[in-house]
């Protein structure tokens, strides 16, 4: 019976390899998961297939890329973009790409999807071990500073949505700490950018606490919360937490 020798994803967020269909899959099999836009009012997305165990897109191998575009307009995390994988019992990889909004879909075939050597799936298989911990860092590093972006995002949104509603001084305070987070969140203290994130969500509880005081609801569309993995535009998304799953891939 045929397997996948090495899992097959796409590059989101931060260049992270988000897994469609992992290593020792039976083929054939399908998947599909939602994705979505990392900015506002963005229209195209850039699909990237890779193939391998880390964690960082740049480090597997590259099997194809296609660009989807006719995204309508909408504020990012809006959009629900469907990437399906296909492969068949030929190893024969189909990549979709659909928005549901517009119905609009790309694809692309790739032939040679398990014609890897012995060898070569040994190789990659071995540097995923050899570099497991710094890996892990990388990776932690990316999450870090991507719930970072997400909580400004959302900070700033609910500011502007709800303006009217906020009390000044509840409104320079989260403002502050959007300042502070801006000012740190593209350097290297991951251990500062933690507690910045950190201080500007205690900050952000107090909108929701003044307002039910005024006795206002929050705006429901004060922007999307932090997902617990970030991961989702396709190259420029973030990862929703939705997915479908198909014949015999596994739950991620």
């Amino acid at each position: 019976m045929d397997v996948i020798p090495l899992s097959l994803g796409i590059e989101t967020l931060g260049g992270v390899a988000t897994k469609l269909i992992e290593k020792n899959t039976t083929i054939p099999a399908s998947k599909s998961q939602v994705f979505s836009t990392a900015a506002d009012n963005q229209t195209s997305v850039e699909i990237h297939i890779v193939q391998g165990e880390r964690p960082m897109a740049s480090d597997n191998k590259s099997l194809g890329r296609f660009i989807l575009d006719g995204i309508p307009p909408a504020p990012r995390g809006i959009p629900q973009i469907e990437v399906t994988f296909d492969i068949d019992v030929n190893g024969i990889l189909n990549v979709t790409a659909k928005d549901k909004a517009s119905g609009k879909a790309q694809s692309i075939k790739i032939e040679a999807s398990s014609g890897l050597k012995e060898e070569d799936i040994k190789k990659m298989q071995a540097d995923a071990e050899t570099h497991a911990e710094e890996d892990k860092k990388k990776r932690e590093t990316v999450d870090v500073k991507n719930t970072a972006e997400m909580i400004i995002y959302t900070a700033e949104k609910a500011l502007k949505d709800n303006e009217a509603k906020i009390p000044t001084d509840v409104k320079d305070a989260v403002s502050a700490k959007i300042t502070a987070l801006h000012g740190v969140k593209d350097g290297t203290n991951i251990d500062a950018i933690k507690k910045a994130t950190e201080e500007l969500s205690a900050e952000m509880s107090k909108i929701g606490e003044a307002m039910n005081k005024a006795g206002a609801n929050p705006s429901a569309d004060s922007g999307p919360s932090a997902p617990e993995e970030q991961n989702p535009e396709v190259h420029d998304a973030e990862y929703k937490e939705e997915d479908k799953d198909k014949g015999e891939a596994p739950k991620q």
